[in-house]
């Protein structure tokens, strides 16, 4: 096989998709990335690829065991993507969906920052089409919020790869300050350039008050353009912080607080798909602790729990969509019941559920557990702690409400068709990885970064009874708060969250500003229009008949000022030495 990025066969497939129709066009995005799976599958190990341009020594193709993994995963969500999306008609959204899928894939594989450069702003520009094809005015503006956060992380990548090549003359993409496994560094060790770099990562893995185009945008793509958004733009931020950052002491805090602050707001907001983006958070955070710890199994929890998520959060929002297929809405207070007529996608958003909670046989406890026992192995206690607290939080919010509100709890009443067949199809391959992967997990660890020294076992009794008592507290908080009345009460709202700044502040302080600015016009537009009507009176007032210069002046009067000039001439003209 030709050992090229195989994220460039999704991008040139989507854009022959474009010229097939629409209905050959959507089997042909399926069939696409298939092929890409396929070539990716038979690539040999340690392929690369060297070019020069310009000067510059480029590697568009590099697959170590840390690309390789999530390569594998992302192209593993291109085929479920696109066979979840086979339904729709709408040819740019398949466009979009592929080229968006292929740029991730090609900044996976790249190794070198000016390919990745290039292949982070292709997944800004293809991903946007997906929250502009909803094809309203609120998705419209939540698409050019998200454009703005994405370019501007490219802007700063940028800035950042510019500033490095003239440090280093040399563009390799490898860690900034050559860290192995278990050492660590501080944020501020690191030069500007990779600082700007380091910005540019975290925006777009919604680092805490970067986040909020998460939450903006993913809830206002279309069905299908969410479950690509779940799948490549925030793990492709983490892949790159493990590539260049690990071992970075800031980011174990700033994941705890990823971990925690979702919590809060995905227990009280209506809209389910913005649940799923909260909890996509609170999962981030688990995979940036990892990082920051930086310690071999903490990189493999990583790499194992961004595997894992990518697949049991597209089953999620999956779920949701065929339910916002069938029912028009995803908001809790309209939803309940559906379990009698959506059996399968109700099995499958409970299978969902369980995964991103951290159920043993499920995959997310064999990937989560593994950052947790990181955290413990280098007595981080509080970071420990937090992890849990995090891991019974997402049981709640994502574990629980999200079944419980849409397909149980209160009947809506509504009776509609089950999901179409290639909706189910798409889901019963996620929700067969998420099993798969809980029960058999030897070949995921296989596929990991590093070969640990001793090997990594989830199923300890102490992992399954610290989860287990964890996830049981959980679901007899949820209930004791429901019986009680104290559980928040879903209700028809718009929560705000950093989006506050631009909401509520901005426009208020918008408001304020052009009210002084009109009040300070005013009066300086008064105040100049008196000074040049009083300016103007006066001159009136010299020029007529009774003013100095109207009026008549003796023949004395206009000698005296004639000889007065005459004098000062010949004075300025024998002072410039004339001749």
């Amino acid at each position: 096989m030709i050992a090229i990025n195989t994220g460039l066969i999704l991008i040139v497939g989507g854009l022959l998709v474009a010229l097939l129709g629409k209905q050959l066009g959507r089997f042909a995005s399926v069939a696409v990335a298939i092929v890409g799976l396929v070539w990716y599958l038979m690539l040999p190990a340690g392929a690369s690829a060297e070019v020069q341009l310009m000067g510059l020594e480029l590697m568009p193709l590099r697959v170590d065991k840390l690309s390789w993994i999530f390569g594998l995963i992302f192209h593993i969500a291109a085929v479920v993507s696109t066979l979840y999306a086979l339904h729709v008609t709408d040819t740019k959204q398949h466009v979009a969906g592929l080229v968006y899928a292929g740029a991730a894939i090609v900044a996976a594989l790249a190794g070198d920052l000016v390919t990745l450069f290039i292949a982070w702003e292709l997944t800004a520009i293809a991903s946007v089409v997906l929250v502009w094809a909803s094809n309203n005015e609120a998705s419209y503006h939540a698409g050019i919020r998200y454009l703005i956060i994405q370019v501007g992380s490219g802007v700063l990548l940028l800035s950042g790869v510019i500033l490095h090549y003239v440090e280093n003359d040399s563009v390799v993409f490898n860690h900034f300050m050559g860290l192995l496994p278990g050492e660590t560094t501080s944020f501020y060790d690191f030069p500007l350039s990779a600082q700007l770099i380091f910005i540019a990562f975290g925006m777009k893995c919604a680092f805490p008050l970067l986040h909020n185009w998460l939450q903006d945008a993913y809830p206002k793509a279309t069905i299908t353009g969410t479950v690509f958004l779940s799948a490549f733009t925030t793990k492709l931020a983490v892949y790159t912080l493990a590539r260049g950052f690990h071992g970075t002491e800031e980011l174990i805090w700033i994941g705890c607080t990823m971990t925690l602050f979702p919590i809060v707001f995905a227990v009280i907001e209506n809209d389910l798909r913005r649940v799923l983006a909260y909890s996509l958070n609170n999962q981030l955070g688990f995979m940036v602790v990892g990082i920051g710890i930086g310690t071999e199994l903490a990189l493999n929890g990583t790499a194992a729990h961004a595997f894992c998520h990518i697949i049991y959060k597209a089953l999620l929002f999956m779920s949701m969509g065929a339910v916002l297929y069938r029912v028009g809405t995803t908001k809790a207070t309209e939803l309940g019941g559906l379990h009698k007529s959506m059996p399968w996608t109700t099995v499958f958003c409970i299978i969902g559920g369980g995964a991103i909670a951290g159920f043993p046989l499920l995959s997310g406890f064999v990937s989560k557990s593994m950052i947790i026992s990181a955290a413990g192995e280098q007595h981080m206690f509080w970071v420990w702690i937090v992890l849990l607290i995090a891991s019974a939080g997402v049981m709640e919010h994502s574990g629980i409400k999200i079944p419980f509100f849409a397909f149980f709890a209160h009947d809506s009443g509504k009776r509609v068709k089950e999901a179409p067949w290639n909706m189910l199809l798409a889901m019963g391959i996620g929700a067969a990885f998420c099993i798969g992967i809980g029960v058999w997990y030897s070949p995921l660890y296989a596929a990991l970064p590093f070969e640990l020294a001793h090997a990594y076992q989830p199923y300890t009794s102490g992992h399954v009874i610290l989860q287990m008592q964890l996830l049981l507290f959980a679901a007899l908080a949820f209930v004791v708060l429901m019986k009680t009345g104290l559980y928040p009460e879903e209700k028809r709202s718009e929560n705000l969250d950093t989006d506050w700044a631009y909401r509520k502040a901005f426009p208020v302080l918008w408001t304020g500003a052009k009210s002084v600015y009109s009040s300070v016009d005013k009066a300086f537009r008064k105040g100049f229009v008196g000074l040049i009507t009083a300016f103007i009176d006066r001159l009136s007032q010299s020029f007529n008949e009774q003013g100095t210069f109207g009026k008549t002046w003796s023949t004395s009067t206009m000698a005296f000022w004639s000889a007065l000039f005459l004098g000062i001439f010949l004075v300025m003209y024998y002072l410039q030495g004339g001749s």
